[in-house]
């Protein structure tokens, strides 16, 4: 009887340790995967700026990209400035841009998480990217941990210490009940106004001298030295790469000069032309 005890004993003791072991792996895999996940970047698109012909050419561009990360990313980042302008309406969603749209919902059927940072140009949104194509709106800078990096990810608009001109009207433009008045205009006008608003945006940003030292990057060093590994912004349409300290500051300019997308994964970041 005793032995028999002993037996049994023996036996489930295996049985639970080859379980135990297996679950483990199993754990450990999951996570192997997950700080695997590829991640693809995009900004400055601006949808809807320039020529009918040069839009349909760069909106060409950018669905056949789509297309490529739903079978080559797990998840897309958008740090502003898609659509040149954006202005939502509660019923009405303004005329254009209706392949990137169904490109971007195929993304979210898919699978691929799409993460949409909201920048200067491209702000005024209610629910439409969320409710209808699956996206995660963002507005304001965010930190997210990928494959285990800590990433500070924004579109760059009013960080920039010398400018307080534009904080006073990105805090004006955003506010809730102007925004409510505003869309109480007619849509045909309504948009009128905010293509031309953008215009005036983009000019403000050419011809703003913001110093030599006061920059984008500068932000990004004092990210870094608070721990990040990598700052990434849109918004100045300068490409840039550059190491500092133990992090990374990443621009990837606009695809109104050169088309790109970043991709980050196995502990790498790539900026890659399109």
């Amino acid at each position: 009887m005793l032995r028999t005890h002993i037996h049994n004993f023996f036996s489930y003791k295996s049985k639970y340790k080859f379980i135990l072991g297996y679950s483990l792996n199993l754990y450990s895999n999951k996570n192997r995967l997950n700080l695997d996940k590829r991640y693809f970047f995009i900004s400055d698109i601006h949808l809807g700026l320039q020529t009918k012909e040069a839009e349909k050419v760069k909106e060409n561009k950018l669905v056949k990209f789509l297309e490529f990360a739903a079978d080559n990313c797990d998840e897309l980042i958008i740090l502003g400035d898609l659509f040149d302008y954006w202005f939502e309406y509660r019923r009405v969603i303004q005329k254009g841009f209706f392949k990137t749209l169904a490109a971007l919902q195929s993304l979210s059927e898919k699978g691929i998480k799409v993460h949409y940072v909201i920048g200067n140009h491209d702000f005024l949104h209610r629910d439409f990217f969320e409710t209808e194509i699956g996206a995660v709106l963002y507005y304001d800078t965010v930190s997210m941990n990928l494959n285990n990096k800590k990433f500070y990810i924004g579109h760059g608009d009013g960080l920039i210490k010398n400018d307080l001109g534009y904080k006073i009207l990105k805090k004006l433009l955003r506010n809730r009940v102007l925004q409510f008045m505003f869309s109480l205009i007619h849509p045909d006008l309504g948009i009128k106004i905010a293509s031309s608003t953008s215009k005036k945006s983009r000019d403000y940003t050419k011809t703003k001298d913001y110093g030599e030292s006061d920059s984008l990057f500068e932000v990004a060093k004092e990210k870094i030295s608070e721990g990040y590994d990598y700052v990434m912004f849109g918004h100045s349409h300068r490409k840039r790469f550059e190491k500092y300290s133990s992090g990374f500051y990443i621009n990837l300019g606009t695809w109104l000069r050169e088309p790109c997308y970043g991709k980050f994964q196995n502990d790498k970041f790539e900026i890659i032309d399109w």
